[in-house]
């Protein structure tokens, strides 16, 4: 008796109410089934692109610290950090959102803003300009690498949640609406036997 709903009446009323409640239930169970599916399958695309977005920001930053060296060797590390201290470069990083299977997933990206140019073309090496756009390819990497670690986290997130409501309809409420379906169905054919034999006696009184 402790899975019957409380409150449950023994009608006809109460037993259409709970197989439709049944239904809705078995409905969406397999809604949410569907959806954990599709985020599993949503969430090891973002674990593969992890991978590679990893590669690249190491890829970049060792050619962008490469670069750096290179021009410290050539420029002197002090002229290189006194061009890098008058820099009044920015940058702005632009967040949105999109909904993946429901979930908003974040969209992120990086514009550097860079005035003028922080120093004479004279006094300084294209060795500072190539360090100074390997940089910048690397920032990109970075956001990039960013924004799929986001969404790994919110689409694990959103997995876990799924589960649990998957687990919750099949071991909680789809069988306790079985098992209150099942005991107003016997209630109702228990009060239909005992009507059936009261109006029987009931009749072989009168006769």
């Amino acid at each position: 008796m402790s899975k019957i709903l409380p409150g449950t009446k023994t009608t006809r009323m109460e037993l259409l109410l709970l197989k439709n409640r049944k239904r809705l239930a078995e409905r969406g169970h397999d809604l949410l089934k569907e959806k954990r599916d599709s985020l599993i399958m949503e969430f090891f695309n973002a674990i593969a692109e992890i991978k590679e977005a990893r590669q690249e920001v190491e890829s970049t930053l060792r050619d962008a610290f490469s670069a750096l060296t290179q021009a410290k060797m050539i420029m002197g590390a002090s002229r290189v950090a006194e061009f890098a201290s008058s820099s009044k470069t920015s940058v702005n990083l632009s967040i949105s959102t999109r909904s993946m299977m429901g979930v908003r997933v974040p969209i992120m990206s990086a514009e550097q803003n860079t005035p003028e140019i922080p120093y004479s073309l004279l006094d300084s090496s294209a060795k500072l300009d190539t360090m100074a756009s390997k940089f910048q390819i690397a920032l990109k990497a970075i956001v990039r690498l960013a924004e799929i670690e986001s969404t790994v986290k919110r689409l694990a997130l959103e997995i876990e949640r799924t589960k649990r409501r998957v687990s919750a309809l099949e071991t909680v409420v789809i069988p306790r609406l079985e098992a209150t379906t099942r005991f107003v169905k016997l209630a109702l054919e228990e009060r239909e036997r005992e009507d059936f034999f009261r109006i029987k006696m009931i009749r072989d009184l009168i006769t």
